[in-house]
């Protein structure tokens, strides 16, 4: 289960910070010398190399050369932090026309541009956003997404719905592939090294008449992809299971009459 959410702290702050409307309360507001961008940008390094636990306030002034307090006069905490750091990833994700492509061609590039997101940062996939971040990069990343359904014959609430169940498999694909590298990096072996080290044990111990479709299943998967669970293949067959049932439907819109 993920370990942190967005939208967490103070609601009316953290919008305030992500529009940066930061008119001064009482005639103060944050200390010169630095700006909310370094402080994000510093943060977002830290969860890059080295994961999100490690950002810490502290931690964080560490690396721009202040005090912790100072931070505070710029973020109030971690949680309006982390709302930052996702929304700066969201605006920074390239956001190319594909006017002219197939839906399939669009929808595609939706996923593979979140797929990069969390490659670039793979923190931000452990990181529940069942109440988003309302800040310009997200608003900027739906109203993009949005236009790959424009035009399908889809109803409003069927647009989001698509949407949602795209970025949800993506991320889902993404929190699979993070712990295939972390079990690699743990064991210092490949998927296919620590095959061929336990498949000896296991060909002692495995009753394959007791489990003969896993065993049958299993080897044929094994034998074509070199591992149990290749992060890349998963992506590609899932995603075009997608697409498939995305046609379903849109054809079910356009042709209401001769939908079963």
């Amino acid at each position: 289960m993920p370990t942190e959410r967005t939208s967490a702290g103070d609601p009316a702050r953290t919008l305030q910070l992500l529009w940066r409307d930061l008119a001064p309360a009482g005639g103060r507001g944050p200390r010169r010398g630095l700006s909310i961008d370094t402080v994000v940008e510093a943060a977002t390094a830290i969860a890059d190399n080295e994961g999100l636990d490690a950002v810490t306030m502290r931690r964080v002034a560490k690396e721009l050369g202040v005090v912790p307090m100072t931070l505070y006069t710029y973020v109030p905490a971690k949680a309006e932090l982390l709302d930052l750091m996702l929304d700066a990833a969201y605006a920074r994700m390239p956001r190319p026309d594909t006017a002219g492509l197939s839906w399939q061609q669009r929808v595609t590039a939706v996923a593979d541009e979140n797929r990069a997101l969390f490659e670039r940062h793979p923190w931000a996939a452990a990181v529940s956003t069942s109440r988003p971040p309302l800040g310009p990069g997200l608003m900027g990343k739906y109203e993009h997404e949005l236009s790959a359904f424009e035009g399908l014959g889809l109803s409003d609430l069927q647009l989001d719905d698509c949407l949602n169940h795209l970025l949800t498999f993506v991320q889902a694909s993404a929190r699979a592939a993070a712990d295939a590298r972390s079990a690699r990096h743990d064991s210092a072996m490949s998927a296919q090294q620590w095959w061929q080290v336990n498949a000896p044990l296991l060909a002692r111990v495995l009753d394959a008449n007791a489990y003969p479709t896993a065993v049958r299943v299993g080897t044929a998967s094994g034998t074509a992809h070199g591992t149990a669970y290749d992060p890349d293949h998963t992506y590609a067959f899932g995603l075009r299971r997608i697409l498939d049932a995305f046609a379903v439907l849109i054809d079910r819109n356009r042709n209401p009459d001769t939908a079963g």
